[in-house]
């Protein structure tokens, strides 16, 4: 089932300097998911999240979301979008002062929700918010943004800085909240602790989105055979592990074989330059 599109890109292009992050960059966002977005560093991932809410503008091309340019920041579409930035500053006040100065921007906030993700997140709510820590403070903006009621979330690596048994919660209050009418966008490289969540995945490299698909896009496709000799340079893919090689087969042509993980179709697509 295809539900609205929540942003379009044609043709994008921005720079920092002389030299351009990205030139033509192309791509669409459906509704209704939970997207990857997955990179080497400097590949754009943060400064492609700011484009999106408004914070950059382009230079070149067209940008849409939810049908209007995010660089006018009218009222009426920031309200949807809500942002949280990998580094962010959180003032010298309660919970309450803070609420009270920012749920106005978001009329379909929803308090109830918010006391049970901060409930959930096991958060003093008592404290100032510039004497949690890190992670606390990452928890709270979570909660906040899933509360918020936004059509569109938009985090960047959301899960630095929290702990193990906070990782998990993140993903099943995350899960949690998703709906129809919702899109997340997420940018990690915590690959291994956002597998089961993310799915469409977009990838971007050198400056264009060489990949933007679900992932049985390729799992149904191929799988990992594990070989001891060295196989020759006409396979789709290897890697060098203990004991021999991996090798990535059409699963077909695999006798057995083991399913693609999340990391090594990562590899995969930056080595190819696009699904094999």
């Amino acid at each position: 089932m295809q539900y609205p599109l929540v942003a379009e890109v044609t043709d994008l292009s921005f720079s920092y300097t002389q030299k351009p992050l990205f030139k033509e960059l192309s791509f669409s966002l459906e509704g209704g998911n939970i997207y990857g977005l997955l990179g080497k560093n400097g590949a754009g991932k943060s400064t492609l999240l700011k484009l999106l809410c408004g914070q950059l503008f382009a230079s070149a091309g067209s940008l849409s979301v939810f049908g209007e340019n995010p660089r006018c920041r009218r009222p009426s579409l920031l309200r949807e979008i809500f942002y949280l930035s990998e580094e962010f500053p959180l003032p010298r006040m309660t919970s309450s002062q803070y609420l009270s100065m920012l749920t106005p921007f978001y009329e379909r906030f929803d308090h109830e929700r918010f006391a049970h993700y901060a409930a959930e997140f096991s958060l003093d709510l008592t404290q100032r918010l510039s004497q949690m820590s890190l992670g606390e403070k990452k928890k709270y903006l979570l909660a906040f943004g899933l509360a918020s009621g936004c059509s569109l979330l938009i985090m960047d690596e959301p899960t630095n800085g929290l702990d193990i048994p906070s990782k998990r919660q993140f993903r099943q209050i995350v899960a949690s909240a998703m709906s129809e009418e919702r899109t997340f966008v997420i940018s990690t490289h915590q690959v291994r602790d956002m597998e089961a969540l993310i799915d469409p995945i977009i990838i971007l490299d050198q400056g264009k989105v060489i990949f933007n698909e679900r992932l049985d896009a390729l799992t149904d496709a191929y799988v990992l055979e594990h070989v001891s000799t060295e196989p020759d340079g006409d396979v789709l893919y290897s890697e060098k592990v203990l004991g021999g090689w991996m090798v990535l087969k059409r699963r077909g042509d695999a006798a057995g074989g083991q399913a693609l993980d999340l990391e090594t179709i990562f590899n995969i697509i930056v080595e190819k330059g696009g699904r094999p």
